[in-house]
């Protein structure tokens, strides 16, 4: 300390810089600066954690990360990803190769829920109006530039499905130089979503491998940050490459002009959140004070906020994390 003489009374270990808890999963670092929280594990939950073990992100890399200020609240922000149905009328385009209404939702504990939506079948709003030709030729997944625009016509009796295990198996392991013969297909084609509370989605599959995350603008409430960072597996000689620094879009730049971005999943995030300033102005001049959301198809939206009341509430002490468990039915 300078001038140590004048400062007889001042403690060092009491002028030390608070340490934060850290600890690490998948390969991404978590911190908090409550010495009083529960360890990530507890948080998190043994079946989830079982569930993100399993997934094995630290054998991935950052090959593209890209930010953009939202004109809305950091809430509904990441609440325009919580479900599948507003895919019909959002992404219109991918209809033909998404399950949507037919994806599965979950929750673990009170932190952590999931969807599966099923890639490569009919959408069931389109049964009986387009065939499996159709939905190959419609498949849309994060990096189109891994299939080289390859294109090829069904045999009698196959699926869409089963012909894009098929090319996605081979084109991922030729771009990625990655061997991927133990990975199922669901895991090379559907989209599977984890939402950790608070602000982190991470998709972890093959065709769509991403994690998002929304941060609030800390100098306008009405404002948020929402992150996209798309994986890759690490190439089989065992390297692993650099990081991709982040693109920052301007409030009016579109997905699509960020370098690295594939320009069809780039439509797809402006699709998803060009209406969110809409929403936002909607939800402050409705005079009905509450949403009506889906019994199922958005009962991720239901737990996300189930959460946000009880830490809002700032319950009584002996009423903490665990009390939200049980009260929703997570023991």
């Amino acid at each position: 300390m300078l001038c140590d003489w004048d400062f007889p009374h001042a403690r060092p270990e009491e002028l030390a810089l608070p340490e934060a808890r850290v600890a690490t999963l998948g390969g991404f670092v978590f911190i908090n600066m409550d010495p009083e929280a529960p360890s990530l594990e507890d948080y998190i939950g043994e079946e989830a954690l079982a569930h993100f073990r399993a997934w094995k992100l630290e054998d991935r890399y950052v090959y593209c990360h890209v930010i953009k200020r939202l004109q809305c609240n950091w809430k509904l922000n990441q609440e325009a990803f919580h479900e599948a149905y507003h895919v019909l009328e959002t992404h219109p385009q991918v209809s033909p190769s998404n399950g949507d209404a037919n994806s599965q939702y979950d929750f673990y504990g009170a932190h952590v829920n999931r969807f599966i939506s099923t890639l490569g079948v009919v959408s069931p709003h389109l049964y009986g109006k387009i065939t499996e030709q159709d939905v190959l030729n419609q498949f849309v997944l994060g990096d189109a530039s891994a299939l080289d625009g390859a294109q090829r016509r069904l045999a009698d009796g196959e699926t869409a499905r089963s012909a894009m295990a098929k090319l996605f198996r081979a084109a991922f392991e030729a771009a990625n130089n990655a061997d991927l013969s133990a990975v199922s297909d669901s895991e090379l084609l559907d989209c599977f979503s984890y939402n950790l509370f608070p602000n982190m989605f991470v998709f972890p599959g093959i065709s769509l491998p991403m994690v998002y995350r929304f941060r609030p603008d800390p100098r306008d409430h009405r404002k948020s940050f929402f992150e996209v960072l798309f994986l890759k597996p690490l190439p089989a000689d065992g390297r692993r490459p650099v990081p991709a620094e982040p693109v920052i879009l301007s409030d009016e730049q579109s997905f699509t002009e960020a370098e690295g971005m594939d320009e069809g999943f780039g439509r797809i995030l402006d699709q998803d959140t060009d209406n969110l300033f809409l929403q936002q102005e909607g939800l402050e001049a409705a005079a009905k004070k509450s949403l009506t959301l889906g019994n199922y198809q958005e009962v991720r939206i239901r737990h996300f906020e189930q959460a946000i009341d009880h830490y809002v509430a700032m319950p009584p002490p002996g009423q903490d994390w665990r009390s939200l468990q049980r009260r929703q039915g997570c023991t």
